[in-house]
């Protein structure tokens, strides 16, 4: 038996002694595929919820080429507050996805806004250069009157 043969039987006994090994991918497709977790808004005061996820990836559905960025997610509540473990579950479910950064920013903000039912929202895709090129794409629904002018990135 070669080294390289031994180091793979014994990383496959490894793996399956481990039966929980992969429980992040099991979490991201649950995420990508279940409604996301919430939580009832316990206020009636207008307030804004800013989250920024800087480590969106995804591929590029032309040359299939590695694409990152950051998303951004504004939006005031009604009844409904996105739990944010959920939410970065779901953004990262796109990292194996072939789909572009208009796309998936509509995707995003299509998807908050059905299972949220917010006052306002606003998506906000800031995607790193490619090829000198730097894309932000927006997105946004309903009443934006409490959301701050965005900043992108200059990375």
């Amino acid at each position: 038996m070669t080294t390289l043969q031994s180091f793979e039987n014994r990383q496959s006994s490894e793996i399956a002694s481990v039966p929980d090994r992969q429980y992040g991918d099991r979490a991201i497709t649950q995420a990508a595929s279940e409604p996301l977790e919430k939580w009832p808004n316990q206020t009636d005061n207008a307030y804004t919820i800013h989250i920024e996820h800087p480590e969106y990836t995804a591929l590029c559905p032309r040359s299939g080429y590695p694409d990152f960025g950051s998303i951004v997610v504004d939006y005031q509540p009604n009844d409904w507050v996105v739990e944010l473990k959920a939410f970065k579950l779901y953004i990262n479910a796109f990292r194996n996805q072939r789909i572009s950064h208009e796309m998936v920013t509509n995707a995003i903000a299509d998807r908050l806004w059905q299972e949220l039912a917010p006052v306002g929202l606003r998506v906000i895709g800031d995607f790193t250069r490619r090829g000198g090129v730097k894309t932000v794409i927006t997105v946004a629904k309903g009443d934006n009157s409490l959301f701050v002018p965005y900043t992108p990135n200059v990375l």
